[in-house]
């Protein structure tokens, strides 16, 4: 929101109502979350000082809001689905317990499932980065999807398979978990929205993120393998050394190749082509 205001003293944002508050905890719970969850993440919960509104510089109920804090908790609960991955890596990192390192250095399956369809996102538009999905709906629907699967393949497999299914016909199409009445998708139907087509782009990057992670689970060929990470993600992999670690075929035979979905975008930009 490139209203809120940052230089109000002492800071850009005040706690919010204990009313608010409540509100949203009851949505978080109506919504699956758990109790002691919803009462955590709601008790983070601040109100945005807003410079288009008319009382900005008053607490009020329809001021945005903004709960960075109780988002990233509601992704670690997230994460700790994978109670069997978790005890690993502490291990791995030669700690007692998972809670004693940093979240960001735990790499659960969910994390690096989210990296690798952000990289995928950002490889598909790189040319045109303004139509692109946004990150924070990326990891909100494969948070929502991820049931603990222990390995990347399975989460991946969970997470595209259900995307689809966690956008909502009805409004919030994507709602925030953390305050299940923001729409982190309302964008879409705006009028900036509809001109740069972002929920026709974001269906189309569900449709080639399928097609190119289902063609790459399914490849025996390490030259194809290869190619599609040069492609969908602008990594570089030896051909050699997959085939020597994997015992995937050398040279490839593969004949299958990913079905292209068209970005699409301003009417007036001339790359703009029908949708498939």
């Amino acid at each position: 929101h490139s209203g809120w205001r940052r230089d109000v003293s002492p800071a850009p944002w005040a706690p919010d109502r204990d009313t608010r508050r409540q509100a949203i905890r009851d949505a978080m719970i109506r919504a699956g979350a758990g109790s002691d969850l919803a009462g955590v993440v709601s008790g983070l919960t601040v109100a945005l000082t807003d410079d288009r509104h008319s009382r900005y510089d008053h607490i009020c109920d329809d001021w945005n809001i903004s709960n960075p804090e109780g988002y990233a908790r509601w992704f670690e609960s997230r994460m700790r689905l994978a109670s069997n991955v978790l005890p690993e890596r502490a291990a791995v990192l030669k700690a007692a317990s998972i809670d004693d390192v940093p979240v960001y250095t735990w790499k659960t399956p969910l994390q690096q499932t989210v990296q690798l369809l952000k990289r995928h996102r950002d490889q598909m538009f790189r040319d045109h980065p303004d139509v692109a999905p946004i990150s924070v709906i990326i990891t909100t629907l494969a948070g929502r999807a991820y049931a603990g699967e222990a390995d990347v393949a399975s989460a991946l497999r969970a997470v595209l398979s259900q995307i689809e299914g966690l956008v909502v016909t009805g409004t919030p199409r994507v709602p925030n978990p953390v305050d299940p009445n923001e729409d982190f998708a309302d964008r879409w139907a705006g009028p900036e929205g509809r001109q740069l087509q972002l929920e026709a782009n974001f269906w189309n990057w569900v449709r080639q993120a399928k097609s190119d992670f289902g063609l790459l689970a399914g490849a025996d060929s390490a030259d194809f393998i290869a190619e599609q990470a040069r492609q969908k993600f602008a990594v570089a992999l030896s051909a050699s050394a997959l085939s020597e670690r994997l015992g995937l075929r050398g040279p490839s035979g593969q004949s299958a190749t990913p079905k292209v979905h068209v970005i699409s975008g301003e009417p007036a930009k001339p790359w703009r082509m029908a949708e498939p």
